[in-house]
């Protein structure tokens, strides 16, 4: 066991405790393929504890002011950012990310619980003028009651904190189901917010065989509101699940983001920022550009800066400073890329950069660029979700727009360009719920964060994030 990693713990109403019939998972390095601690497994009875928790915690919770329940937040986020160096190491050792990334994600959570503190403060009904005197008319925002959370391991606090803000800002009690890959990171957030004080049974932490708790807690008439992070294929059937039971559902599903770049655009600038994004977290993001269109004319040029940006990136374990790109945070990632980019080869697509497993310790997979693949291959249809590639060539406006929009997903999408005409062409056609142009713009607590299709549904950032955790109610009186 590494002596820096802690095993991890249910909490259940207010109490840290292990599986009830003393089953664990173990929980592996990436980097090293070694065994660094275990994770408590819930059983049934561990499930339906925690529900009974949460069903007591919402009606203690509802109760609380929205002042007081914003205060008790913004106590955890000073909390957050007090332990990010305790903390940083531990999501490292468990997920693989460098250390620099662990900090930066943790440092964002606290951001994020601070803007949900607030906008829950600001959960407003309306007064609606009547048509006829002596009527007053009221909408009333009630918390629709206690939610089941479901987050992947690829940033294992920032999926977790935008669930567990919002639900808590609005008077929601909750039930995180984190991931068993890495669990000691999003145990050590919410230790933050029972410290300061949230009281037993409001929020509570599970592990065990995603079917299987799934299943379990959706099911459940307690559970009133799902959200879920993760893969399309998951999402549908949690989707399903939820419609089942007549319940609201939030899903962030996957991706395979186009990034359109014109031959007016800053083409250096564009090459350094994407490879930068593109093999950020080892390409393990769901907004990560993966289809990059150039128009012919910048094509060249982007492809060197892209190239010669990507061979600067020092690939090793994230606990050394001088890493900028850790292993992929399970084994079956290796097998699944090593397909892709074998067929897109047998295709007719061109290695440029990579292309296949670093070392024979450690789930190391080399930053990798394809060029010239045909839309027939795997990996221009589904999400390779690591350090992959793609630069096709496009002729014009129309072929670009084609091309980003062919898929059935619809969350990112990057463009660059200095034509106001181009970028007015994009804003309007573009099928994605979230665009960037010339920047990295996405992901801040106060934007949206979701897409179309089936890319899912709902948001996890902005203003409208916090409307799916709360009832809308109608009161209509004759004065």
């Amino acid at each position: 066991m590494h002596p820096a990693y802690p095993d991890t713990l249910l909490l259940i109403d207010g109490e840290w405790r292990p599986s009830s019939d003393g089953r664990t998972i173990p929980v592996v390095n990436p980097a090293t393929e070694e065994v660094v601690g275990q994770v408590a497994h819930a059983s049934t009875a561990d499930l339906d504890a925690a529900l009974a928790a949460a069903e007591r915690g919402f009606a203690l919770w509802k109760a609380v002011s929205a002042h007081d329940r914003s205060r008790l937040m913004r106590r955890a986020a000073d909390l957050l950012r007090a332990r990010v160096e305790e903390l940083a190491p531990l999501m490292t050792l468990e997920q693989g990310k460098p250390l620099a990334q662990s900090r930066g994600e943790l440092a964002a959570a606290a951001d994020v619980i601070d803007w949900f503190a607030e906008e829950g403060r600001r959960a407003y009904g309306q007064v609606i003028p009547a048509r006829a005197p002596g009527v007053l008319q009221l909408t009333i925002k009630d918390p629709v009651g206690p939610v089941a959370a479901f987050t992947p391991w690829n940033f294992p606090v920032n999926q977790v904190v935008r669930k567990l803000s919002a639900a808590l800002c609005t008077g929601c009690s909750i039930i995180v189901k984190a991931p068993e890959e890495t669990p000691a990171s999003p145990a050590g957030l919410i230790r933050c917010f029972v410290d300061a004080g949230i009281p037993a049974g409001v929020v509570n932490l599970v592990f065990g065989v995603p079917a299987e708790v799934s299943s379990h807690l959706i099911a459940s008439p307690v559970i009133r509101k799902i959200s879920f992070t993760g893969s399309t294929p998951v999402g549908k059937h949690l989707a399903s699940l939820a419609g089942r039971h007549m319940k609201r559902a939030t899903m962030e599903l996957g991706g395979h983001a186009p990034v359109l770049v014109f031959d007016d655009a800053d083409v250096d600038a564009a090459a350094r920022l994407m490879a930068t994004h593109k093999f950020r977290n080892a390409g393990q993001v769901c907004v990560s550009p993966t289809r990059f269109l150039v128009q012919e004319g910048a094509a060249d040029r982007f492809l060197e800066g892209f190239v010669k940006a990507a061979e600067k990136i020092r690939v090793g374990d994230g606990m050394d400073p001088a890493t900028d790109m850790g292993p992929l945070a399970n084994e079956r990632r290796i097998p699944a890329l090593e397909r892709m980019v074998n067929d897109a080869q047998a295709q007719g697509g061109k290695l440029r950069l990579g292309g296949g497993r670093i070392g024979n310790k450690g789930w190391f997979y080399a930053p990798t660029i394809l060029t010239d693949v045909p839309k027939t291959a795997e990996i221009m249809n589904d999400e390779p979700f690591g350090p992959v590639a793609v630069i096709n060539r496009i002729r014009d406006v129309e072929e670009a727009l084609a091309e980003a929009n062919r898929l059935p997903f619809g969350l990112a999408a990057y463009a660059f360009t200095k034509s106001t005409e181009t970028a007015q062409r994009l804003r309007a056609e573009v099928r994605a719920g979230m665009l960037a142009v010339n920047h990295l713009g996405l992901a801040l607590p106060e934007v949206p964060f979701g897409g179309l299709g089936e890319s899912g549904y709902g948001t996890e950032g902005g203003s409208e994030a916090i409307e799916a955790y709360l009832d809308t109610r109608f009161v209509t009186q004759l004065l």
